[in-house]
């Protein structure tokens, strides 16, 4: 099993009296690096190592150019002191918050600026590498294959990453390699190769 984490920006607050009261600069606003909506996908698997790079380039969301993770900017240090620790466990596989939250792959944190603090979801995202041989790089044969994992219990999404040679398929819980190698190999010409 290979895990990611997706971090989406739930809300963002301003205490503009706060602010007045303590700031250097009284109008200083709402948080410029994170825009309510923003999401940001960490993994670290093959070549891809987000989180040692402060998630530098992993930006999924309609965030703006220069926003914090985006290709230019990593994340801003106060909300990365906040939330890493948290993307760590997810990408090992830990339970992000047992026992606090109804999902123990959910955490909601917030960033520790007190007059303008920024509030995230995290989320542990399951899923097993499955890496094909025969025909499964054609597009009526990937069709084909989504259908068969797609229909299995517990299959919450399957992409595929021709780059790479594999396919992700998203799992809520466990499912055994098998039931996987089986979907796959129902379709004509298509042969799993290994599942990681």
């Amino acid at each position: 099993m290979q895990h990611k984490c997706r971090v989406t920006v739930i809300d963002k607050k301003c205490y503009p009296e706060l602010q007045a009261q303590y700031c250097a600069d009284p109008h200083s606003g709402p948080c410029p690096c994170y825009q309510v909506g923003d999401t940001f996908l960490f993994e670290r698997y093959g070549q891809a190592d987000d989180f040692w790079h402060m998630g530098l380039g992993t930006l999924a969301g309609p965030g703006q150019p220069g926003t914090a993770g985006s290709a230019r900017l990593p994340h801003c240090s106060e909300a990365w002191d906040a939330i890493s620790r948290y993307i760590y466990t997810a990408l090992q596989g830990g339970s992000i918050m047992r026992g606090w939250m109804n999902d123990p792959r959910v955490m909601i944190a917030c960033c520790s600026d007190g007059t303008r603090p920024v509030i995230f979801k995290l989320e542990r995202l399951d899923y097993k590498a499955l890496y094909l041989e025969g025909t499964a790089d054609r597009p009526e044969a990937e069709e084909r294959v989504s259908n068969a994992l797609r229909a299995l219990p517990g299959v919450t999404e399957v992409a595929f990453r021709p780059q790479e040679g594999f396919v992700e398929v998203y799992l809520d819980g466990d499912l055994a390699d098998e039931a996987l190698r089986q979907a796959v190999e129902s379709c004509p010409g298509c042969r799993v190769a290994k599942i990681e």
